[in-house]
């Protein structure tokens, strides 16, 4: 009974080692970041998506607010030659255009506030991206010296905002001292 279960451990730990081998992590880490990169894409493109959808519910505001204003000189022609039938049909037109308005600025602001949290997680994926890709490079980098070979990788290196905000603000510094 030993020797069958010395023997399955023995398979076991050879067709792990060959699975490993096949797998190529380095390979696999970069399909990783691929997806990664796909996904900030997705992202950014939904940004662009709401923020269309933001600046097209503005304008159409703005449309009827304009019909609004002509509806009320309209208005004020009907009353003065006491038309009633026409005072109630503009009246019903602009209760209508501004409940449409209402209703469109409260999508605008939906969409505003949807884009926002968008960015932010766009933001939180592309720091976790930029981390991850550094991560990756000195992970393929150290493991293509350690077998010899040398593969060139692009460095990207993770740049905040915050970053170029201290270093605007040293280099400023460093200009302004005679």
């Amino acid at each position: 009974m030993a020797l069958v279960t010395r023997m399955s451990r023995l398979f076991t730990a050879d067709l792990h080692a060959v699975l490993d081998r096949l797998e190529e992590p380095d390979v696999l880490l970069k399909q990783a970041i691929r997806e990664m990169e796909d996904d900030i894409a997705l992202r950014e493109q939904r940004i662009r998506w709401l923020d269309h959808k933001r600046e097209e519910a503005i304008r159409h505001c703005a449309q009827i607010d304009d019909e609004i204003a002509e509806i009320a000189a309209q208005l004020d022609v009907c009353f003065e030659s006491d038309a009633e039938q026409l005072v109630r049909t503009l009246l019903k037109r602009r209760l209508e255009s501004e409940q449409l308005a209402k209703r469109l600025r409260s999508r605008a602001d939906a969409n505003a506030e949807a884009l926002a949290a968008e960015h932010v997680q766009l933001e939180e994926h592309r720091q976790s991206f930029d981390a991850m890709r550094q991560k990756a490079e000195l992970l393929l980098d150290e493991a293509n010296r350690s077998t010899g070979s040398r593969v060139p990788m692009t460095h990207h290196v993770a740049v905040t905002d915050a970053d170029v905000e201290v270093a605007l603000l040293q280099e400023k510094l460093r200009r302004s001292r005679p």
